[in-house]
C-alpha cells in the first residue's frame, strides 16, 4: 500500500493542501483499487460513499442521454478526484466512470473527506477550485460545439489526446478512442467522424492502425479552423 505522505500523485491534486496529521488519517483509512480496462468505477444514479484519487490510468466520465446514448463530457488523468462533487451535496453520481486502461485508484471514505473540508479552508478552497475549472471546461464545449466545425472540433481532440497523454513507442496516441467515443466528444455521428479521419488521413495529416492514431502533422492540425 502506497503511504499518502510520500506519495507523487497527491501533489497534482487538491490532496496537497492537507496537511500532516489530516494526510496520515486518509493514508490509514484508504482503500486501493486496481480496475480493468472496460470496467466501471461508478455509474451514473450510485450513491457515493467517498472519493476516488486516480494513482495511474485514464478513465471516461460520461452523461446517458435522452436517447440512450453515452456522451463522453470528460477524460480524467492520474491525480484528479472522481466523485466529489456528489459527495459534497450529497447526491447520487450524474455521470458514469469507466476506465480507458487498465487503472489504479485510491478510495477515500466520505466521512473521511467531509471532515477535512470542514476543517481545513485551504482544501475546501481547492476543492472548490477544481469543480469551478470543471464548470468553466463544460461552458467551453458548448461554445466550442456551436461554433467550431466538426474537422476541427476532431482535429482538438486528437491533439489533446497527444497533449496529456502522450505517445506509445510506435508513435501513436497512448489513449485509444472508439470511433463512438470520438463522435461523443465532437458532438456528432459516428459515420461523420469515420468519414472526417479517412480524409485526415488522405490530407496525410494522420495514419491509422485500427483503432490507433498517429499525428503526422501537427501544425496542419493545430492551424485547422
Amino acid at each position: 500500500m502506497r503511504d499518502c505522505e510520500q506519495c507523487m500523485v497527491r501533489k497534482l491534486s487538491a490532496l496537497k493542501l492537507l496537511k500532516g496529521e489530516e494526510i496520515k488519517a486518509i493514508s490509514g483509512c484508504k482503500i486501493t483499487k486496481s480496475i480493468k480496462k472496460g470496467e466501471v468505477v461508478f455509474k451514473e444514479g450510485d450513491m457515493l460513499n467517498g472519493v476516488y484519487c486516480i494513482s495511474k490510468g485514464i478513465c471516461k466520465l460520461t452523461k446517458l442521454t435522452e436517447k440512450g446514448k453515452d456522451q463522453v463530457v470528460k477524460l480524467v488523468i492520474k491525480g484528479e478526484l472522481l466523485g466529489q462533487r456528489s459527495v459534497i451535496i450529497n447526491q447520487t453520481a450524474n455521470l458514469t466512470a469507466t476506465a480507458l486502461n487498465d487503472m489504479e485508484v485510491c478510495f477515500i471514505p466520505k466521512q473521511e473527506i467531509i471532515q477535512d473540508l470542514l476543517k481545513n479552508n485551504d482544501f475546501s478552497f481547492g476543492v472548490l477550485k477544481q469543480m469551478a475549472s470543471d464548470l468553466k471546461e463544460a461552458e467551453i464545449s458548448i461554445v466550442n460545439m456551436a461554433q467550431k466545425s466538426v474537422r476541427k472540433r476532431l482535429a482538438d481532440i486528437i491533439l489533446y489526446l497527444n497533449n496529456n497523454f502522450g505517445v506509445d513507442e510506435s508513435n501513436y496516441l497512448k489513449v485509444t478512442l472508439s470511433r463512438d467515443d470520438f463522435a461523443s466528444i465532437v458532438g456528432t455521428a459516428t459515420e461523420s467522424v469515420i468519414r472526417t479521419l479517412s480524409q485526415f488521413k488522405k490530407e496525410g495529416l494522420i495514419k491509422t492502425s485500427g483503432k490507433k492514431i498517429q499525428i503526422i502533422n501537427y501544425d496542419e492540425l493545430e492551424l485547422m479552423e
